[in-house]
């Protein structure tokens, strides 16, 4: 059992986190179409923000600050816009957007994270032939993995449990933990927006995976490539008292309609048609079956004014 090679943990952070790790050295946009990258989740967003009233809003992994530049565009100074991210500022972010390494310790208004919990790194752990979990080690450079050490987790007994031969698990407490630190500095609401999975349909063999330009790779932690995990939400928001809803549900309730413009409206005004199909569209791919509209909101209202939980 022994092994010279790292934790899939250790060798996960390293590879997106470490001085010439993925996401010091690159933008998602190069790599990834999110949620954050539409416009139409902008306008969302700061319907919410205005409901809400809130102060501030805090972009946790805000990439290349494409939310924050489009919610600047509609909210203009008077809401407190702060990008969070490790990779070093835009530099066509718009002046009075702050941009910090790491969460201020207090934030009076709104923090998102958009998938980010998928990148918090995990221990990930198979069952060998004899019925033991074992942690997953794993050789950074060609990606070939061996069993390490037997592992004892409550966490998985309560949240993911497995015990046939092959079926494997990413240990979320460090997920639990991360996002618990977050919501602890916010007066307001906080949202965690990701992919995921609940104790009724967890992947039999995990979910590790690689993505790089837009297409999925092998997974190999070697810093060229994003290394991700589906998140385990109902875990994550256990511990910090969230409501669960799809992107489809919270995206409705803030007033995203993915209709169709009336047909007559391209003879009356076919701009106007034209443009109302281009955003029909884009909120269609918002809050798309088997695509984004099925990424889970974790949503944790401090103040209890209700806009996403009620």
């Amino acid at each position: 059992m022994n092994s010279p090679h790292p934790s899939w943990r250790e060798a996960w952070t390293a590879a997106l986190y470490a001085d010439e790790g993925f996401y010091r050295t690159g933008r998602p946009i190069d790599h990834f179409r999110t949620s954050a990258h539409l416009g139409l989740f902008a306008t969302s967003i700061s319907e919410l923000v205005r409901r809400e009233g809130s102060a501030t809003v805090v972009d946790l992994a805000a990439g290349g600050g494409e939310m924050l530049t489009a919610l600047h565009a509609l909210l203009g100074d008077g809401v407190e816009l702060i990008g969070v991210e490790i990779a070093d500022r835009p530099t066509n972010l718009p002046p009075s957007i702050g941009w910090l390494p790491e969460l201020p310790d207090r934030i009076d208004g709104l923090l998102i994270a958009n998938e980010w919990l998928d990148n918090i790194p995990c221990d990930v752990v198979e069952v060998d032939e004899s019925g033991v979990v074992r942690e997953v080690l794993v050789d950074p450079e060609s990606g070939e993995e061996t069993l390490g050490s037997e592992v004892d987790s409550a966490w998985l007994r309560e949240w993911w449990p497995i015990a046939e031969p092959g079926e494997r698990a990413e240990i979320g407490e460090t997920r639990d933990g991360a996002w618990a630190n977050a919501v602890a500095r916010v007066s307001g609401t906080a949202i965690a927006i990701d992919y995921g999975h609940t104790r009724d349909d967890r992947p039999p063999y995990g979910s590790l995976r690689s993505y790089v330009s837009g297409r999925e790779t092998e997974v190999i932690p070697d810093g060229t490539r994003d290394v991700t995990a589906h998140v385990a939400v109902d875990s994550v928001a256990t511990a910090v008292g969230a409501t669960i809803r799809t992107q489809r549900e919270a995206l409705g309730k803030l007033g995203l309609d993915a209709g169709r413009p009336p047909l007559e409206l391209a003879t009356t005004d076919p701009t106007a048609y034209l443009n109302a199909l281009a955003a029909a569209g884009e909120a269609g791919e918002l809050v798309a079956k088997s695509g984004l509209g099925d990424f889970w909101w974790l949503i944790t209202d401090t103040r209890g004014h209700g806009t996403l939980t009620a």
